[in-house]
C-alpha cells in the first residue's frame, strides 16, 4: 500500500530554508560585529583628529604648558547624539594643564602610552561608559624639552548609534537578498523537478497493455528509477507473454479431449446398439477423467502462481510426508504394474519449511510423471539424502544444511536437448504416446520455487531419469 509522506517540493524548500537560515544567522552576526567595527573605526579616527587639533594649540610660557582648546577640537568630538565629552592635557608629571571633567587617568595608563604609543581604551565614569583616546607629544625646540600626553574621549551613544544604523541596513539588504534567494529557490525546485513532472506524464499517458521499453531522457538521480521501472515493465512484458501463451496452451489442451469426447457422443447418437453406447459411454468417461485431471492441474498451477508466498508454512519432516505419500501411491490401480519403491531415508528427521498440500502436489505430480511416462514394470525409486551442514545458505540461524529429494526411474528417459525444457507447461518430452498433459513438473518447478527449493533433471545410464528437488534443511529444535 502506497502511503504519501509529504511532497519533494516541501522537503526541499525546508532544508534550503533550515540551510538558509542557519548561514543567515551567521551572516547576521558578522554583519553585527562588522558594524560594530566600522563604528568604532569612525568614532576612533574622529578622536585622533580631535587630538591633533590640541596639540597644535598646546603653548609654552614660562617654561609650562599653556593650552586653549580649539573650537574646532570640540566639534569634532561633539556628536549629533548629544555625548557627553572629555578632553585633559597632562604634563610630564601628570599633572593637569587643562581638562574638563575630573576624570582620573591612572598612572598604568600614562605608562603605556610612554612604552606602546597612541592608547585606546575603555573606562567607566559618572555611571557611563566612556572611549578615551591617550597620545605623547615631544615639545622638541620649545623651551624645555618635556612632554606632554593629551587624552579625549566621549560616551559611546554615537557608536552605538551608528552600529545599530549600519545593522540595520545590513538586515534590510538581507531581508531583500533572502526574499529574491526564496523566489530563486521556487525556481529552481520548479526547472529541478520538471524531469519527474515529464516522467510522470509519460506514465500516465501510457495505454495499459504498453510494456514498451520507456523513450526519456532523464538526469542522473532518475536514471535508476528508470531502468527499474523498464525491469518491471520487462518482466510484466514476459508475464504477459506467458500469461497469453499458457492460456492458449491450456486452451488448445481442453480443446483436444472435449472434441473426442463429442465426436464420441455424436456416433454413439447416430447408432442404435446399446453395446455401441457402451463402448462410447466407457470412451467418454476416460476423457472426462483426463479433462477433470488436466482442469485439476491448471488450477493447481494458477494456484501456485498467484497465491501469496509463504501464507501457510509450517516446518515439516519430509521424509515422514515422503513416505506417507508414497504408501498412499503404492496403493493406487495406476501403480500395480510398476515397481514403486522407497530408498532408506536418514534415521535422523529431515525438517523443511513448506506448504503441506503444496509438498504433497509436488510429490504427487513426481510419482503420476513417472508411472505415466515409463513403460509397465519400470522400476521407480525415491529417496532423500542430506548434504553439508550450511549449504548455500550459509551462516547460522535456522538454516541446517540442504537435503535432496529424488526419483528415478529406468525408463526410456529424454534427448538431452529436451532436459532444460520438461518443466516448462504442456512440455511431455517428445512423447505423444501417453495421456499426460505435460504440466506436471511445470507444477512441481512452480512449488519448488516457492519453497526456496531448485529442480534438476538430469539423465540416468544406460537410460532413465533423475529427478532432484533441493530444499533448504532447518535445524532441528
Amino acid at each position: 500500500m502506497i502511503e504519501v509522506d509529504g511532497t519533494l517540493k516541501s522537503r526541499l524548500a525546508v532544508w534550503l530554508s533550515v540551510t538558509v537560515t542557519a548561514l543567515g544567522a551567521l551572516l547576521l552576526v558578522e554583519a553585527y560585529f562588522s558594524s560594530q567595527r566600522a563604528a568604532q573605526r569612525a568614532y576612533d579616527s574622529q578622536l585622533e583628529s580631535a587630538v591633533l587639533t590640541i596639540a597644535e594649540a598646546v603653548q609654552w610660557q614660562e617654561g609650562r604648558p599653556v593650552v586653549e582648546i580649539p573650537a574646532a577640537a570640540l566639534q569634532i568630538l561633539a556628536t549629533r547624539h548629544q555625548e557627553r565629552v572629555f578632553y585633559a592635557v597632562l604634563d610630564a608629571e601628570g599633572r593637569r594643564v587643562s581638562a574638563n571633567l575630573d576624570m582620573h587617568i591612572p598612572a598604568e595608563w600614562r605608562d603605556r602610552v610612554v612604552e606602546e604609543g597612541p592608547v585606546w581604551t575603555n573606562a567607566e565614569h559618572s555611571g557611563a561608559e566612556w572611549r578615551l583616546h591617550g597620545w605623547e607629544f615631544d615639545s622638541a625646540g620649545w623651551e624645555t624639552q618635556d612632554p606632554v600626553q593629551i587624552w579625549v574621549g566621549h560616551t559611546l551613544a554615537g557608536r552605538q548609534a551608528l552600529t545599530a544604523a549600519l545593522f540595520k541596513g545590513a538586515v534590510s539588504r538581507f531581508l531583500v537578498m533572502v526574499l529574491v534567494a526564496g523566489l530563486l529557490m521556487l525556481l529552481a525546485m520548479r526547472v529541478a523537478l520538471k524531469p519527474m513532472r515529464r516522467l510522470r506524464q509519460l506514465l500516465r499517458q501510457r495505454e495499459a497493455d504498453d510494456m514498451r521499453p520507456l523513450d526519456a531522457r532523464v538526469p542522473e538521480e532518475l536514471r535508476e528509477l528508470a531502468e527499474t521501472l523498464d525491469t518491471l515493465f520487462a518482466r510484466q512484458r514476459e508475464s504477459r507473454d506467458a500469461l497469453l501463451r499458457f492460456t492458449a496452451d491450456a486452451s488448445h489442451q481442453l480443446k483436444t479431449p472435449l472434441s473426442g469426447l463429442q465426436s464420441t457422443s455424436e456416433l454413439a447418437l447416430k447408432s442404435d446398439r446399446p453395446d455401441e453406447w457402451h463402448r462410447a459411454l466407457a470412451a467418454i468417461h476416460q476423457g472426462a477423467e483426463r479433462t477433470s485431471r488436466l482442469a485439476s492441474q491448471l488450477l493447481s498451477l494458477a494456484r501456485l502462481r498467484h497465491v501469496a508466498d509463504g501464507c501457510e508454512m509450517h516446518r515439516l519432516d519430509l521424509a515422514a510426508l515422503l513416505r506417507d505419500t508414497l504408501f498412499d501411491w503404492a496403493g493406487r490401480d495406476v501403480a500395480q504394474d510398476h515397481d514403486l519403491g522407497l530408498a532408506e531415508l536418514p534415521e535422523a528427521p529431515l525438517y523443511v519449511r513448506g506448504e503441506p498440500w503444496a509438498l504433497r502436489e509436488l510429490l504427487g505430480n513426481l510419482i503420476d510423471n513417472a508411472l505415466r511416462y515409463t513403460p509397465p514394470h519400470s522400476v521407480i525409486t525415491l529417496g532423500l539424502v542430506k548434504h553439508g551442514g550450511e549449504g548455500r545458505h550459509g551462516g547460522e540461524g535456522k538454516r541446517g544444511g540442504e537435503v535432496e529429494l529424488y526419483i528415478e526411474d529406468d525408463g526410456p528417459g529424454v534427448s538431452p536437448e529436451m532436459l532444460q525444457r520438461l518443466h516448462q507447461p504442456f512440455e511431455r518430452g517428445g512423447r505423444q504416446d501417453t495421456e499426460g498433459s505435460g504440466l506436471g513438473l511445470a507444477i512441481v518447478d512452480s512449488i519448488a520455487r516457492r519453497h526456496d527449493a531448485r529442480l534438476t533433471v538430469a539423465l540416468r545410464t544406460p537410460h532413465g531419469l533423475r529427478i532432484s528437488i533441493i530444499f533448504p534443511l532447518e535445524n532441528s529444535p
